[in-house]
């Protein structure tokens, strides 16, 4: 698959998270305290898929690992804000098996896709292991949201979140440099910027 075919997937994925990210934004400067609009859950599931297939054409891990570990916590907040159920019963069914799907479909091939999984010579050790540990850390922002919502029973985005969101962030903008990945590059440039933002929207709301 050419390189433009690959980066446009990467580039549509980072425009979905950015636009959810907008969207919240926008909504809560409104509200004067941070909202979690159904769409914000939406589109997140949708780039979450796509970012998911972009790590998978690009051989790597560290973006497969980050996005198979928060596809699942995205539906279950919309199950939480009573949205998923609005969803075609056959869209539902699609959405909830289609990574295992891939995955199934990945390790199939065996021997040849593993190697070149974790025996990237664009990847060297010390760099995967940073993907990996600014994967983890992004990703404990959502289990950290999700047990949170949880526990009151409802979908919502804490300080925590948006703390963990920042510095997962500028760690993977140090990973995409020296990968050099422009999808990741643009999309956490925004991003980092956003959750800064929504840090001080929390700060006066709690003040």
């Amino acid at each position: 698959m050419s390189k433009w075919l690959i980066y446009s997937i990467g580039f549509l994925a980072q425009i979905l998270f950015s636009s959810r990210l907008v969207i919240q934004w926008i909504t809560s400067e409104k509200q004067k305290k941070v909202i979690t609009p159904t769409l914000f859950w939406t589109l997140s599931l949708i780039a979450s898929f796509l970012l998911f297939i972009y790590g998978y054409l690009r051989n790597d891990f560290a973006i497969m690992l980050g996005q198979g570990l928060t596809y699942y916590i995205y539906i279950r907040n919309l199950q939480l804000q009573n949205q998923w159920r609005k969803y075609p019963i056959f869209m539902r069914w699609v959405l909830l098996f289609m990574p295992v799907f891939v995955t199934i479909f990945y390790f199939n091939n065996n021997e040849i896709d593993t190697v070149k999984l974790f025996k990237n010579e664009a990847i060297p050790l010390w760099l995967l292991i940073l993907g990996i540990v600014s994967q983890i850390v992004f990703t404990l922002r959502f289990i950290y949201q999700w047990m949170y919502s949880e526990k009151n029973k409802e979908s919502s985005l804490p300080f925590g979140f948006w703390a963990l969101s920042l510095v997962g962030s500028l760690l993977i903008l140090i990973y995409a440099i020296f990968r050099k990945d422009p999808v990741l590059l643009v999309g956490h440039l925004l991003g980092a910027t956003i959750y800064v933002r929504n840090l001080l929207i929390l700060k006066k709301q709690d003040a």
